[in-house]
């Protein structure tokens, strides 16, 4: 069974409608529509809420069988291997580059929440309050994650690639070109011009 096929049932087994699954997200039903469709992937905190709502483990849900075709990959970063910095590369660069030291090219992604319309609305008053910034749900957004997102270009395949903490968790996108945003779950991402040098390793 694919992704989209087990949330589908999943969700089915618990009861729940497409739309009282996306309100429970705070996301729009599309969303989830297109992640039963196949047509996309939700990102790693809306797996998290999917696994505990619909009381499945997040493993059943990305595993369809065959650990060659799986759509997320997630590894523990062990970080005594990688300077801090160096060449003006970030140490996240370097997980990067030696997890794909074949990439054709890997680039830094910026990314935005979506906003749902009540963040919209809360960001809307918090502008009247001077000294407040008038995206407040986006500067909250990044201090809860702190992380850095890539692009990476392999020769038959593109990769998102997120470096937290603790893991690095890749992405197989489905598309085989990007152009400028790459929308996954509630995010947007947007490709950067900073490109990380792989002869630098």
């Amino acid at each position: 069974m694919t992704f989209g096929e087990k949330l589908k049932e999943a969700r089915k087994k618990s009861g729940l409608s497409q739309e009282q699954l996306a309100q429970k997200l705070c996301l729009s039903r599309q969303a989830v529509t297109k992640w039963e469709s196949d047509r996309g992937l939700p990102d790693v905190i809306n797996l998290k809420a999917l696994s505990a709502l619909l009381d499945v483990s997040v493993d059943y849900l990305l595993d369809d069988g065959n650990s060659e075709k799986m759509n997320v990959i997630k590894e523990i970063i062990d970080w005594s291997k990688y300077p801090k910095e160096k060449w003006n590369n970030l140490k996240e660069d370097f997980v990067v580059m030696d997890k794909y030291p074949d990439a054709v090219s890997i680039t830094q992604l910026s990314r935005k929440k979506k906003r749902n319309r009540t963040e919209k609305v809360a960001d809307n008053l918090l502008f009247l309050i001077p000294l407040t910034p008038d995206n407040m749900s986006q500067v909250y957004d990044k201090i809860n994650d702190p992380s850095i997102y890539y692009l990476v270009e392999l020769h038959d395949k593109l990769i998102l690639a997120n470096v937290t903490e603790e893991y690095i968790i890749s992405y197989r996108l489905p598309q085989q070109k990007v152009n400028k945003k790459i929308e996954i779950g509630s995010n947007i991402f947007t490709i950067t011009k900073r490109k990380i040098q792989s002869k630098t390793l």
